[in-house]
């Protein structure tokens, strides 16, 4: 049996088989990986993916767990916007392949699409796993390997940095690759027992390439609940309100509470500013309407209406028509003598603060921000100091909510940086 390759130093690397020679190494099988690997074959290159997992799309068949959402059906306009700091830069990946690309493209794996009531786009079954099943075998009929249970572990040592030798970890012990061109699709750090685990971090950063930190997105937060709270209503969605941060934005929409705090839709929406405040000042507050169809006039009205015996949580019930999860979150939120002073419950029903104080845990959250920073590539996505590595998807630095934008800007990136690697073959023969 070979040394693993834990224990190989630099100069060990000589007692391996000489390196076997590629066209092109794609390291990661998620959804950007594959789609790599369907331009490039494609364009008649012979392609090899590489993946740590002992299957392929492992954390595109977890996504659509709950129902694949593959994008979404808004303007081209708001669509990028979702894209924030990195709108212009996405922008141009959604020139090579757009969110109606994505439909037809699903079309021709023989997916039929549908668009949801909030816009999102779906396979008419709603499931990943028939899709996944049709483009690998057209990805497998097109000439393409794939290589599982093959951990990169960076670049051999005793090589110029570039894409000369790749060095993988399998349970044969260690191979080493030669790949003419290499396009790294290996995600970021959320969700690492699907093999997203960010160790590339390291190895890029080593050769000079700017990485910035990887961190929640798409994340739910943390707020010190009573145990009644926690106990009595996590779980449980609140509907219909309107969230506002301390800047102005304003968001309307539905969340979740959890045993934590908030997650869903609405919180991961404004994921990154809510994550941004908390990183600046240690937590932050924002802001529910809990009523945001009415007005804080009409509001007060009903709150100062006499109710007799009745108790505030039958009156409040009666008059406006709040009880359960929100009832629970002003009594939650509210300091007590405010249920005592009908204009300040009825302020705080239009504006009740909720403070926020730690981002959920990067490895449980649905997607990570930063990664390999987009001004260290060039046009086409490789990277200006290592001619012939590419990098796309999620382990580039961009994010946006969840809605069909990730899968998306992943696929779009994926095209360009296949592009990038088809053009640089070429050139290189």
């Amino acid at each position: 049996m070979p040394p693993s390759s834990a224990s190989l130093s630099p100069s060990d690397t000589s007692t391996l088989a000489p390196a076997e020679t590629i066209d092109v190494a794609v390291i990661g099988a998620g959804p950007a990986g594959l789609m790599v690997a369907e331009v490039l074959s494609a364009a008649g290159w012979r392609v090899d993916v590489y993946d740590s997992m002992p299957s392929v799309g492992r954390k595109f068949l977890m996504a659509g767990k709950g129902g694949m959402n593959l994008t979404h059906s808004e303007p081209a306009e708001p669509f990028v916007a979702r894209y924030g700091k990195r709108a212009a830069a996405v922008a141009q990946w959604l020139r090579r392949f757009s969110a109606d690309d994505v439909r037809s493209w699903a079309h021709r794996l023989g997916i039929d699409t549908f668009i949801g009531s909030s816009g999102r786009v779906f396979p008419v079954d709603m499931k990943a796993a028939p899709l996944l099943r049709a483009w690998l075998t057209r990805l497998r009929a097109a000439g393409a390997r794939l290589n599982v249970r093959h951990r990169w572990l960076g670049w051999d040592a005793r090589a110029s940095a570039g894409p000369d030798d790749l060095r993988f970890a399998t349970p044969g012990g260690e191979r080493r690759v030669r790949a003419r061109a290499v396009v790294l699709t290996l995600g970021g750090a959320s969700w690492p027992q699907l093999g997203s685990d960010a160790a590339w971090v390291t190895w890029l950063r080593d050769h000079g390439v700017a990485v910035a930190p990887l961190l929640p997105a798409n994340a739910g937060f943390e707020s010190d609940w009573t145990p009644h709270m926690r106990e009595r209503f996590a779980g449980h969605p609140v509907k219909s309100v309107t969230m506002t941060l301390r800047d102005g934005t304003t968001r309307k929409g539905e969340f979740v509470i959890s045993a934590q705090g908030i997650e869903g839709s609405l919180v991961y929406a404004l994921c990154a500013p809510i994550r941004d405040a908390i990183r600046a000042e240690g937590s932050t507050q924002v802001y529910l309407d809990l009523l945001p169809d009415w007005g804080l006039e009409r509001v007060a009205e009903e709150v100062g209406r006499p109710r007799g015996s009745r108790s505030m949580a039958s009156h409040l019930q009666s008059r406006l028509g709040l009880a359960g999860v929100k009832s629970a979150l002003l009594r939650e939120c509210l300091p007590r003598e405010a249920f005592d002073d009908p204009a300040a419950l009825a302020a705080g029903i239009k504006r009740l603060p909720l403070t926020l104080l730690r981002t959920r845990p990067i490895a449980e959250v649905i997607s990570s921000a930063g990664g390999v920073a987009l001004e260290a590539l060039d046009a086409r996505l490789m990277v200006k100091t290592l001619p012939g590595v590419f990098c796309a998807g999620e382990m580039l630095d961009w994010e946006a909510p969840t809605g069909g934008y990730l899968l998306t800007a992943c696929f779009a990136s994926a095209c360009v940086a296949g592009d990038g690697a088809a053009a640089y073959l070429q050139a290189q023969r």
